[in-house]
């Protein structure tokens, strides 16, 4: 039984790598298009993306709003996000290659990567209220247990703490 359940946690330990990883190539590749595009291209997308939709209700309120959002995105906040994203998702990709390989000292990194990563969304959380930076939070405390169980495991240790 308990071969079972290590069997799983290790299945789930790959799986929310494979996870986090699409979505830090996912940010990693949303940073690189924000560097990339033009000043002026996301309101030129956003006015074409919406044009019909306004010109049936003026009052659309996600039309409106991914318009507003658009326009109000200086050149500089659009900078900002663009290295964030890169950055951000950047540095994760390379933990999870560096975990994917079973390289011992990227499971200690990768905890404290996390860890930062997770006093910062804490920090976004108390200013906004936002959900989804809980969410993000409590999956990535999953996957913190999980490194670190699978770290205990390459190590030779027991879980259990003998």
């Amino acid at each position: 039984m308990r071969a079972r359940v290590g069997a799983f946690l290790h299945w789930l330990f790959e799986a929310s790598l494979l996870a986090k990883g699409l979505f830090a190539l996912t940010e990693t590749l949303s940073g690189v298009v924000l560097l990339v595009l033009r000043d002026g291209y996301l309101v030129e997308l956003a006015q074409r993306v919406t044009l019909h939709e306004l010109s049936e209700d003026p009052r659309d309120v996600v039309a409106n709003a991914l318009l507003h959002g658009a326009q109000s995105l200086s050149v500089e906040t659009q900078s900002f996000y663009g290295i964030y994203l890169l950055s951000h998702g950047g540095l994760k990709l390379a933990a999870i290659v560096l975990l994917m390989r079973g390289i011992l000292w990227a499971y200690p990194a990768a905890i404290a990567l996390l860890g930062a990563f997770i006093a910062y969304q804490l920090y976004l959380w108390s200013l906004h209220h936002d959900p989804m930076m809980l969410a993000l939070t409590a999956l990535d405390l999953l996957v913190i247990a999980l490194t670190w169980r699978e770290w205990r495991v390459r190590r030779g240790l027991s879980f259990g703490g003998r």
